[in-house]
């Protein structure tokens, strides 16, 4: 079983003959406690092009200390990192290979580099001793295992303790920097190591740029389709730990992706991308149902609690979060089992293949301001036909369906004027933000029509189990009339992102 901690620490370097000054003179320290050294003995392990290493993750193998076992560390920010454990295994836990199957495929993690410290434990403790921060000066030993090469430093590790506010380790290092010991250059152990024993990658992965002159339509779209497909691979380790967000992102990631091979088709061949397009729709999907149930049940449990109490009859809130719980469970196993898929792996295949080798045509070496803005136009103009179209429907299932439609036109055009942004500028963003009020408005809509079906299923079980529904019926009655609201208010968000001049400064 897996767990994780969140480890805040800053590097300093240092050398044998290093000296720590008084650290019970930075604010919050009142006293440094020794613990003793500790050997330690860790293996790192990548694949052979070290694709983990290029992500700035580190997996390792580490007997000796309090926490032996492997260890995985996700960067979160400068200094920060999520450190993954599992027990002390021979071979990589199962759970710490589902975490890194987006970047590493099919391929086998292979020893690197050997890491054996001697660790000099000081706790910096407050007033009441409780931990502050752990400070460790650490001799290091680095041997490469593919080059052969070796390598030896100190280095002061300062790391902070659970639920410390992060202004000790200013304090900290105030007084390592009065005492000349400066910040480290190397952001981990690992980074330093490879570096100094030579271990390079067997196969450097090439990275092709864009192809095509700067400026043109190719370089543009391509840029968005490999940022987009980043985005699939970093987000995918995100779902697995059930990290808040995660899967509405890769989601969305999908949608961007595949949205972008529809709206750019005079840059990139059908033939290639509509096959990956399906694949994407087929993910999405999978990924939809755990989204779409949490999107769901957030927005019952706010109408249930924003019910008067006296309106709330019979086991309401408990029936909800059963409901919650069965369907949840299911959701997350069905997105977690299409990541497991020899699908998913074949999709991203597909996805590195149509990047190593772009299918450009005509289009691709056009100016990417021309090119890029007819494609947004042609886009927002098809967005107005849906609308106008669902409008001229009455208010009935027939109009729901015609909205819906609206709605995915309206991410399209959305997502076209976001993958523009970066070549035609303000005026594709202010075109993206103007489209995401109308699909805004048009999710609302959505999201109480998808209420609406829900809330009359649990009325109908309530009712066969001898409660009152009328609860039920009254939400139901909400989302009527929430659903009502956003049809007014359409026509005027509209107005607002089809204003003349709008779509035409797009190349002014």
């Amino acid at each position: 079983m897996a767990d994780t901690k969140r480890e805040i620490e800053r590097k300093y370097e240092a050398t044998p003959r290093t000296g720590l000054p008084d650290l019970t003179r930075a604010a919050g320290v009142a006293s440094v406690t020794d613990e003793g050294v500790t050997e330690l003995d860790a293996v790192y392990y990548d694949t052979p092009d070290l694709r983990l290493a290029a992500d700035a993750l580190t997996l390792r193998r580490r007997t000796g200390g309090a926490d032996a076992g492997w260890h995985l560390k996700f960067p979160v920010a400068s200094g920060i990192r999520d450190e993954i454990r599992a027990p002390l295994s021979d071979t990589l836990p199962r759970a710490l290979a589902g975490l890194l199957r987006s970047r590493v495929r099919d391929t086998e993690v292979v020893p690197v580099v050997r890491l054996r410290s001697s660790r000099d434990v000081r706790h910096l403790r407050d007033g009441d001793g409780t931990i502050l921060a752990e400070l460790s000066v650490d001799t290091v030993h680095a041997e490469g295992l593919t080059s052969g090469g070796e390598a030896a430093w100190t280095e002061i590790e300062v790391e902070l303790a659970d639920d410390t506010d992060p202004a000790v380790l200013d304090a900290v290092e105030k007084r390592l920097r009065k005492a000349g010991i400066r910040p480290s250059d190397s952001p981990s152990k690992l980074s330093r190591a490879l570096a100094e024993t030579g271990v390079e990658p067997e196969a450097p992965a090439a990275v092709p740029e864009p192809p095509g002159a700067p400026g043109t339509a190719g370089a543009a779209v391509l840029a968005y389709v490999r940022e987009q497909v980043e985005a699939i691979v970093a987000y995918d380790p995100a779902v697995r730990r059930d990290l808040p967000d995660a899967v509405h992102q890769l989601r969305v990631a999908c949608r961007r992706l595949r949205s972008a091979f529809k709206t750019y088709r005079k840059v990139l061949d059908r033939k290639t991308t509509d096959p990956i397009g399906e694949e994407l729709k087929w993910l999405a999907g999978e990924l939809g149902v755990a989204r779409d149930h949490e999107v769901l049940d957030e927005r019952l449990r706010a109408r249930l609690d924003e019910l008067p109490r006296t309106l709330v009859l019979g086991p309401a809130k408990a029936r909800l979060r059963r409901r919650d719980a069965a369907h949840g469970r299911t959701a997350r196993r069905q997105a977690l089992a299409a990541l497991d898929s020899a699908r998913y792996l074949a999709l991203l295949g597909a996805l590195d293949a149509l990047l190593a080798g772009p299918p450009l045509r005509k289009d691709a070496a056009g100016d990417a301001r021309t090119v890029l803005a007819r494609a947004v136009r042609k886009d927002h103009a098809r967005l107005g036909g849906r609308i106008g179209h669902a409008l001229s429907l009455e208010p009935q299932h027939e109009r729901d369906l015609a909205l819906h439609e609206a709605r995915k036109a309206a991410k399209r055009a959305r997502y076209a004027a976001e993958a523009a942004r970066p070549t035609l500028g303000k005026p594709a963003k202010r075109l993206a933000k103007r489209v995401k009020a109308v699909q805004s408005l048009l999710g609302e809509h959505q999201d109480a029509v998808v209420a609406r079906g829900t809330l009359r299923e649990l009325a109908i079980v309530a009712h066969g189990a001898g409660e009152s529904a009328f609860t039920w019926g009254l939400l139901y009655g909400h989302e009527e009339a929430a659903a009502a609201a956003a049809e007014r208010e359409l026509p005027e968000v509209w107005a607002r992102a089809s204003a003349p001049g709008l779509t035409a400064s797009l190349t002014h």
